[in-house]
């Protein structure tokens, strides 16, 4: 009875000290500055569908087929299954220890005794050997904090990989599709420029104008011209970006030759006071990496500790014989501490390394809230901006258009002046590659606003 009472006492003294954990218990920052950040992470529910708001097929084929077939978000992927594995093995380590062995051994004169001369000697052991950490100071608990902490960073990673797989997709496909508007707009204008070539020719057959005239058409045909190896090399750039994001050689992408780009329906709109930086991986990233940074800090000051740890055999040991009954059972047991107490200073000096991590991850998690919300004000501010300039030069493109076709016509009848003609030409030409830019522009910065919002925007 007194002896179950001592097991029972020493149980309980065991499990108490368990129970302790040096080191910081670490508490997620709820605001930086005057920054609430207290909502948990969690992916947008649009982050892995806000694309099809486009309703461009070729779009939704491409991103589905990143999503498939891209090596680097396999590897991000690849990264969390080893993270996780990591976590679960360090905190496997929490409990016993255990391996089943059997052995055998032969030997002769083991014994430098007259009477060994010629002695063989056989034995034979087969049981199980066991081992546990007590781990009374959270040294083992504190490593698989932070190894936990790890591997929900590398699953929030590997989910922004795919928010950034997607965001490069579409921005490749708007420059494709742009180069592609871009290419037909020069078309277009060497059509038109050609229009007022055969007008100047037809006066100068009729000694109505002059050499300097056609010349001076035809510079402008020539400059539209040596344009365009520029707009298919960026076509080619896209289609290679593309090709590379899909996993797959260039020229397979498929795609019409039809220059537009996507558009959405609705507008975009952000919701007052929503917490958006919730949908930002790259926020909870660096906190989970504070967290890890933090679990470390009681790693290293479980050192200033003794270890205390338990080792033991339970089996069979028999001879020749190879009997195996209660007569050859075997045990032991070997409780063992060490402690580091002749290299405290290095101890010391290892808390400190972990505490000043723990600052660095805390100043780089603060910067990183304050680098998320300017990203995602400037790309708010600066598609708006795209759009003021988008509509402003749509309306000067069509003042162009009637421009040229009103100096056209007087030229033509002859009541206008040649100079008139070719202003107004080089004008619409402006106009019209600076409309297929500013077109391309706004449709990057919308994908620019998902991505930094992390997918979270609504449409209404």
């Amino acid at each position: 009875m007194r002896n179950s009472l001592k097991l029972t006492t020493i149980a309980v003294l065991v499990m108490s000290l368990s129970a302790c954990a040096v080191g910081p218990d670490y508490r997620a920052p709820a605001k930086v500055a005057d920054i609430n950040i207290n909502s948990p992470y969690q992916q947008a529910a649009l982050a892995q569908s806000w694309w099809q708001a486009f309703d461009d097929e070729s779009l939704n084929r491409l991103i589905q087929r990143a999503l498939n077939e891209n090596r680097t978000l396999a590897q991000a992927r690849a990264n969390v299954d080893r993270a996780y594995a990591v976590f679960q093995d360090v905190d496997n380590d929490i409990l016993p220890k255990g391996t089943l062995d059997a052995g055998y051994q032969a030997s002769e004169n083991a014994m430098l005794q007259p009477n060994n001369d010629n002695v063989i000697t056989r034995s034979y052991s087969t049981g199980a050997n066991l081992s546990w950490d007590l781990d009374l100071f959270g040294k083992l608990r504190r490593a698989a904090e932070a190894a936990e902490a790890q591997a929900q960073q590398a699953d929030i990673l590997w989910r922004d990989a795919q928010v950034q797989l997607i965001s490069q997709v579409a921005i490749s496909y708007g420059e494709y599709r742009g180069a592609q508007l871009r290419l037909d707009v020069s078309k277009q204008n060497l059509q038109n420029l050609q229009q007022s070539r055969d007008i100047v020719m037809a006066r100068l057959e009729a000694g109505m104008a002059s050499e300097l005239e056609l010349t001076q058409i035809d510079v402008q045909l020539h400059q539209v011209n040596a344009s365009i190896p520029a707009y298919r090399v960026a076509l080619l750039t896209a289609d290679a970006t593309l090709s590379a994001l899909l996993a797959q050689r260039p020229g397979q992408l498929d795609l019409d030759d039809v220059p537009r780009l996507p558009q959405l329906k609705q507008p975009v709109a952000v919701v007052e006071g929503e917490n958006y930086l919730r949908y930002r991986a790259d926020v909870a990233s660096s906190e989970r990496l504070l967290a890890a940074r933090t679990a470390e800090i009681g790693v290293a000051t479980a050192d200033l500790y003794p270890n205390v740890s338990i080792s033991g055999f339970l089996g069979f040991l028999s001879g020749p014989g190879l009997s195996l009954g209660s007569d050859t059972k075997s045990w032991s047991i070997a409780p063992s501490l060490s402690w580091q107490a002749a290299d405290l200073g290095s101890v010391r000096s290892r808390i400190r390394q972990a505490e000043a991590s723990s600052q660095m991850a805390l100043a780089e998690f603060e910067q990183q809230v304050f680098n998320a919300i300017n990203e995602m004000q400037l790309a708010l501010n600066s598609y708006n901006l795209s759009r003021e300039q988008q509509l402003s030069t749509e309306l000067q493109w069509q003042a162009s258009s009637k421009a040229v076709e009103i100096s056209r016509e007087r030229y033509d009848a002859g009541t206008g002046e040649f100079l008139d003609l070719l202003d107004s030409e080089r004008e619409l030409l402006r106009s019209r590659d600076q409309l297929a830019q500013l077109q391309q522009q706004s449709f990057i910065r919308l994908v620019e606003i998902y991505r930094s919002f992390g997918g979270g925007i609504q449409l209404i």
